[in-house]
């Protein structure tokens, strides 16, 4: 009898991650979103950056209400076996006003409590 381990692949990994971190932007719990992020993480939304989990929570918490997401991984790196990095287009979207898109970058990286986003960064498209 063979034994098979399987092994996540580099995209599900992080869709894994943003799946959560999507699910909590679209409930409207910031803390909940905090949660998908490391402790240290470094954190730059379209504002000044920030780093851990508190900033993550400040910055949700000072979106407008019903503010929704979708996105669309376009390209996945494994540099280590610990972690992966993505590039990701997203879509944030208002009940009151234009949706807007950006580009994301993303480092999630695995630890004692599983994957976590390690570094996120956003780029505003023009």
């Amino acid at each position: 009898m063979w034994m098979v381990a399987k092994v996540q692949d580099t995209e599900e990994i992080l869709r894994d991650a943003l799946d959560r971190w999507k699910a909590g932007i679209d409930a409207e719990e910031p803390e909940r979103v905090a949660e998908v992020f490391t402790g240290d993480a470094i954190f730059q939304g379209l504002h000044p950056y920030s780093v851990g989990r508190q900033g993550v929570i400040d910055y949700y918490a000072s979106q407008p209400r019903g503010m929704t997401v979708t996105y669309q991984v376009l390209e996945t790196r494994r540099p280590t076996e610990g972690s992966v990095l993505g590039y990701v287009s997203a879509e944030f979207a208002f009940p009151d006003r234009p949706t807007v898109s950006v580009n994301i970058g993303v480092v999630v990286t695995h630890g004692d409590d599983g994957w976590r986003i390690l570094h996120y960064q956003v780029s505003p498209v023009v």
